[in-house]
């Protein structure tokens, strides 16, 4: 069965000032959404459910009705603030929905198979979206559940200056996933790169280090890992600025023993759009990748 691929579009861009998610930041005037389902449909992807907001869908469709909407099935969803398990209530305060473990369990219906997650602010790359789309056609044979999350080169996804949050991979001696240390400012210094942990200690990392950017491979398993992680998360964090993360879901199932997360180092190029300063970097990046003849100015003409 063919991977579907599953993109995180819900965000309504209050930092960046806009739905960045179809920013017309490619030179043909694509969206980094467009780019990915581009490159989904070049693995051989067939399949595309994007989750949106209610209040967001209209802009979102029709930005993807001008292009990749003729050229590849796509299925819009929800997530919605009430969308929870029975038995919860939404928690007073709360003003938005729960983060990308919800985000995912929006899309669960539309599920039957292996499935891709995705942001939709962000730039992955042709050979990380294949190496995945290859890894999910091979069936397990050990009974366990296998996933597996691209990992990025860290000096790839740091920009020329300033500080940055990444996710460092932490892997066992089997090269398996089994942490996500968080860095909330890490930058380049000479030719490593340099970050200080809560006790104020500095740390130099290789910028060959492998990184998450949140591009993800899954079996259908991981949609009851997230169910009952989500209900462990709406009983454990009544403030209303938590966020349900994806990595809380894949890491309990990995605290089982019952799933393993390979690490493919199929990450190339990478940018992405959290605030207005990154549309500009982004803007260079994709320039270059259509000057190169990597992209065609127009995606889908």
């Amino acid at each position: 069965m063919k991977p579907v691929m599953v993109v995180l579009a819900a965000g309504i861009g209050s930092r960046y000032g806009g739905l960045k998610q179809i920013d017309k930041v490619g030179p043909g005037g694509a969206a980094l959404l467009d780019y990915t389902i581009y490159d989904a449909l070049l693995s051989g992807i067939e399949d595309v459910v994007i989750v949106v907001q209610h209040r967001t869908e209209a802009e979102v469709r029709e930005h993807i009705d001008k292009g990749a909407g003729s050229k590849v099935n796509i299925t819009y969803v929800h997530q919605k603030l009430t969308d929870i398990p029975m038995g919860f209530v939404v928690t007073p305060g709360r003003k938005k929905p729960w983060g990308t473990g919800q985000a995912v369990l929006s899309a669960a219906a539309h599920l039957e198979g292996p499935f891709i997650v995705a942001n939709a602010d962000d730039f992955y790359g042709r050979e990380a979206l294949a190496s995945l789309e290859n890894f999910l056609e091979k069936p397990a044979a050990d009974g366990l559940a296998h996933w597996a999350m691209v990992g990025y080169r860290l000096g790839d996804t740091l920009p020329p200056t300033g500080a940055v949050s990444r996710a460092l991979c932490v892997q066992d001696s089997e090269g398996y996933l089994v942490g996500l240390e968080e860095v909330l400012a890490i930058e380049r210094e000479g030719l490593d790169a340099v970050w200080q942990d809560a006790a104020g200690k500095k740390h130099f990392q290789p910028l060959n280090s492998l990184v998450s950017m949140n591009l993800w491979g899954f079996s259908r398993e991981l949609v009851q890992n997230l169910e009952r992680e989500f209900r462990v998360f709406l009983e454990e964090h009544p403030d209303p600025k938590d966020e349900f993360y994806l990595p809380k879901a894949v890491f309990g199932a990995l605290s089982t023993g019952n799933a393993r997360v390979t690490v493919l180092p199929g990450g190339g190029r990478w940018c992405g759009m959290t605030s207005p300063e990154d549309r500009v970097i982004t803007v260079g990046v994709l320039g270059d990748l259509v000057d190169r003849g990597v992209y065609p100015e127009k995606l889908w003409e």
